[in-house]
């Protein structure tokens, strides 16, 4: 499957920054604006395109694993007093003592995941560490890979300071501040880099031109052919970013993907076309990291107003996933996976005259996946509950009755092993 890594990692940047100011309280620009930095410096010291794309990737999931890694960390995914154990966190990052070792574990197995171009090994593990050995892992900085030193110097100037804000004077006082933490936080090398690379002149830009479009302007970025596993992998990466989000929702995305698969070969779609399917089953809920964890995880009946946010996640998938070359077919299914047939369903309260045979596929699978699994509001129902419960919608014209049946006959047999 062809696709542009870079341009995928810039259109879900802006999804995954959301989940971090909603559950850590830092810059809803922080991942971009860590990505912005590493770039000038990667850029000073002289890195080629690949490195310089894989620098930006790096730096914008460098914290890919905290909403992972709170949810099991903390009671088993029941978030007691969560709001202060995230804040405390913070505070430590922001002092320089983080004590979250295994956040940056997890994050390092999350990126084996995805299909980078250079060696990028322990770049995320040891992203905290401190020039002189007091970080979490207690490496020194002549053990650290330089990319991971970048992100780290990057991540604290935004952490510290809020990039997005700050002006010309504060600015100054940053680069002094971070001046003074050479040897302790920085080895010298990074600081005059930083330094050197990074003035208050590409502050201006990134408040006003912003960060993804600067980047898509002067950091050359492909589209490479990338096999099953590889896309599989890609796919599995950010479907635990998003169903971790909720701890009512987890596995959804991959289960909902591995449907669309097991559907697609059902239908003989082409190999290709079975993997973009796939794809668009794994994203198709990437929109609910803008939708806030009290409304997605709320026990009983939403407000009505519950509800309209909530049916906003469907148009952001749409959006966030146009954004990336090349796959506007899959953005249109993934986008349109709440469509109903009669026209009474979001985003475009389109009509079965406007939705190809694929929009009401993954339309069915998700309803299938989400009736077999257990919710805050609902235990799971079996297939045969479940398929009766979707005829009665396909009988409304809800949904498409044909696929219905077609999934009984993929889906029963699993059920009767």
């Amino acid at each position: 499957m062809k696709l542009n890594l870079t341009d995928t990692l810039y259109a879900l940047s802006f999804a995954l920054d959301t989940v971090q100011y909603e559950m850590g309280g830092i810059s809803n620009h922080h991942g971009k604006n860590v990505a912005y930095v590493s770039y000038f410096m990667g850029k000073y010291l002289n890195y080629d395109n690949d490195m310089l794309n894989d620098l930006v990737g790096l730096a914008i999931l460098h914290d890919n694993a905290f909403t992972e890694y709170v949810r099991e960390e903390y009671n088993n995914g029941e978030l007691l007093n969560y709001d202060e154990l995230v804040k405390t966190e913070v505070d430590k990052l922001r002092n320089g003592f983080l004590t979250l070792p295994r956040h940056n574990v997890v994050g390092e197995e999350n990126i084996r995941l995805i299909p980078f171009r250079t060696n990028v090994k322990n770049v995320i593990l040891y992203h905290h560490e401190n020039a002189d050995g007091s970080g979490p892992l207690k490496k020194k900085d002549y053990e650290v890979p330089e990319m991971a030193q970048i992100i780290h110097i990057a991540d604290m100037m935004d952490v510290l300071f809020d990039l997005k804000n700050i002006n010309e004077s504060e600015f100054k006082l940053a680069i002094e501040k971070i001046k003074k933490l050479e040897g302790k936080l920085f080895s010298k090398k990074m600081v005059d880099t930083l330094v050197n690379s990074f003035t208050y002149n590409e502050i201006k830009i990134l408040q006003t031109e912003g960060v993804i479009p600067y980047l898509k302007r002067n950091l050359k970025s492909d589209i490479r052919d990338y096999d099953e596993k590889e896309i599989k992998n890609l796919c599995l990466f950010f479907a635990k970013i998003i169903d971790y989000k909720s701890s009512t929702t987890k596995n959804h995305s991959l289960g909902v993907a591995d449907k669309c698969m097991k559907m697609a070969k059902f239908y003989g779609f082409s190999d290709d076309k079975a993997l973009r399917f796939y794809f668009a089953g794994a994203f198709h809920d990437i929109g609910k990291l803008i939708i806030n964890n009290d409304i997605l995880e709320k026990p009983g009946k939403l407000t009505t107003a519950e509800f309209e946010n909530i049916k906003n996640h469907a148009k952001a998938t749409e959006r966030i996933l146009s954004q990336i070359e090349g796959i506007e077919d899959i953005a249109r299914w993934a986008g349109r996976h709440h469509e109903k047939l009669d026209g009474s369903g979001y985003n475009q309260s389109l009509s079965a005259k406007d939705l190809s045979f694929e929009d009401r596929l993954l339309a069915c699978i998700d309803i299938y996946q989400a009736l077999t699994e257990k919710r805050s509001y609902k235990d799971k129902f079996i297939h045969d509950d479940s398929i009766n419960i979707m005829m009665d919608m396909a009988n409304d014209n809800k949904i498409d009755i044909n696929i219905v049946k077609d999934i009984t006959k993929c889906f029963g047999k699993e059920e009767e092993k």
